[in-house]
């Protein structure tokens, strides 16, 4: 019988029970670093979830943020023809050793996500896969920096399917018009679909986080949705854009862009846009913001 490609298939050395990660951590007399983010997922359905929106097979590669015991490793092993898992925590690699040993396409890479050089780690690694993919259960204290250089780096990836704090996930699926909408939003829809998958329960993570989590995946675009002639004039109109919240988009660009003395060119600028002054940033949609950008740039704005 064929077994669907993202099914997760539950067996006795399942990391991903209380039971077993209670066991691994006394075994090897591990206390968690709270430093690290370290809370390890102990719901099978959960990690069921997580692997099936990244739609792997044995064609297709997934990259791993912070595997800590390897709950979720093990998920993608069964899956992915190849499995890569950089890990920080030098503590936990002879555990990943033991957890990964009947699983020869995955390794671990002892580092610093954030310190990697990842075109050169992917070249080494996952050389002549269909398709690469990151699955993880990323550290909330270090989620954004993760996901911008994820996207700024231009890797080749098809999928970033993470477990990050719901808060978060909110705001990087959030539309124009809504209280979550800021620039984060748009900085990560510049370079992918976002759709929440799964809320995740504290309850379900050793030890317990304070907050809730969500699942999201960020499904990589080809070319943004938006054309702008210069990304990071456009990135910097987006942010001067929600400095202050409450305030109007006039006034948060006059503040970055203008001098007192040639304020009322801006307004003269956005009213030949067709964007109000009085308008708020959250209210723009990314259209419109690079339309904005083009104009400032125009107008000779740095």
């Amino acid at each position: 019988m064929s077994i669907p490609r993202n099914e997760v298939i539950v067996t006795a050395d399942d990391v991903a029970t209380p039971s077993k990660t209670k066991q691994i951590l006394k075994q090897h007399d591990l206390v968690l670093k709270k430093s690290l983010g370290q809370n390890f997922l102990i719901d099978q359905n959960i990690l069921s979830k997580i692997v099936s929106a990244a739609e792997l097979d044995k064609s297709r590669g997934a990259l791993e943020i912070g595997p800590g015991i390897g709950a979720l490793t093990q998920q993608l092993a069964k899956l992915a023809g190849r499995v890569v898992a950089v890990e920080i925590d030098q503590r936990l690699l002879p555990i990943l050793g033991e957890t990964l040993s009947p699983y020869p396409h995955a390794s671990v890479v002892h580092g610093d996500i954030l310190k990697t050089d990842l075109l050169v780690l992917f070249r080494q690694h996952f050389e002549g896969v269909d398709g690469v993919s990151v699955v993880a259960n990323l550290p909330y204290y270090i989620t954004t920096p993760i996901i911008m250089k994820l996207l700024e780096e231009k890797l080749p990836l098809e999928n970033i399917v993470v477990m990050i704090q719901k808060e978060v996930a909110d705001r990087m699926a959030a539309r124009p018009g809504t209280k979550d909408y800021g620039s984060l939003s748009i900085a990560v829809q510049f370079y992918c679909e976002a759709e929440l998958v799964t809320i995740v329960p504290r309850t379900v993570f050793v030890p317990q986080p304070n907050v809730d989590s969500a699942v999201i995946r960020l499904r990589v675009r080809k070319t943004p949705p938006v054309e702008v002639e210069d990304a990071d004039f456009f990135f910097a109109v987006v942010q001067s854009a929600f400095v202050q919240r409450r305030k109007t988009l006039y006034n948060n660009l006059a503040a970055r862009f203008f001098s007192k003395e040639n304020k009322a060119e801006l307004e003269a600028l956005l009213h030949g846009i067709g964007i109000d002054p009085s308008r708020r940033g959250e209210t723009l949609s990314m259209g419109e913001f690079a339309r904005l950008s083009t104009a400032l740039r125009a107008h000779g704005c740095k």
